[in-house]
């Protein structure tokens, strides 16, 4: 397996996964169905292209990364809940995946690097993603779970799951989305404690490192 790979795919697609879902939903550019499946596809297909060399596990992410796109397609044409569920669940499996790679090359490698600042970035933000599929999950097993939300069940994902994902990992609380049933709760303030925690010692540790290593150049 190779030692240094790029992570620079799956950060330029995290990145506009969050940032032109949340836009065009307020702009009302096109319907927020399509844009759901748009902004999946995007980060599932481009993605994929970072794990490239990782053995048996690429093939794996292509084929959930496939799934995933032509589930999501399914749901939004349908508006069935089967296949919405069937779409996270690809998603998240996909988004693991990435989680398991990106962690094999960040906190596996003594090379201090530009790929691996960016990989400690990127797994980051797929931590980040993965909890807010997951908590779109939880509110659909457990309606009811959390107060707050713009949006009716009915319609799954939206960009309130990765506001409140990233707001909660941050330990920023705004309070305008809160957590109510104890799964909910429990997930919450243990992705709280995760995102101090790697931010205080992961990621300052590398960034320092590498800064060091730049100047004793």
């Amino acid at each position: 397996m190779q030692t240094n790979k790029n992570f620079a795919w799956l950060l330029s697609a995290l990145l506009v996964f969050l940032v032109v879902v949340p836009v065009a939903e307020d702009l009302g550019v096109i319907t927020t169905r399509l844009m759901r499946v748009l902004m999946f596809s995007w980060l599932l297909a481009f993605g994929v292209w970072s794990l490239r060399g990782f053995g048996t596990l690429f093939p794996l992410a292509i084929g959930l990364a496939a799934a995933g796109i032509i589930l999501s397609i399914l749901s939004a044409s349908t508006g069935g809940d089967t296949y919405a569920m069937s779409s996270f669940a690809a998603a998240a499996g996909f988004i693991v995946i990435a989680v398991w790679c990106t962690s094999s090359q960040v906190i596996g490698s003594n090379e201090i690097s530009a790929n691996r600042v960016i990989g400690a970035v990127t797994l980051y933000l797929l931590f980040g993603v993965l909890l807010a599929i997951i908590y779109a999950v939880v509110e659909k097993i457990v309606p009811g779970s959390f107060a707050g939300l713009s949006e009716p069940l009915a319609q799954g994902w939206s960009s309130d799951w990765l506001y409140f994902s990233f707001v909660t990992m941050t330990t920023l609380g705004y309070g305008d989305i809160t957590p109510v049933s104890a799964s909910a709760r429990t997930l919450a303030y243990l992705q709280a404690v995760f995102g101090q925690f790697y931010i205080a010692i992961l990621v300052a540790g590398l960034v320092s490192a590498y800064i060091t290593r730049r100047l004793n150049d």
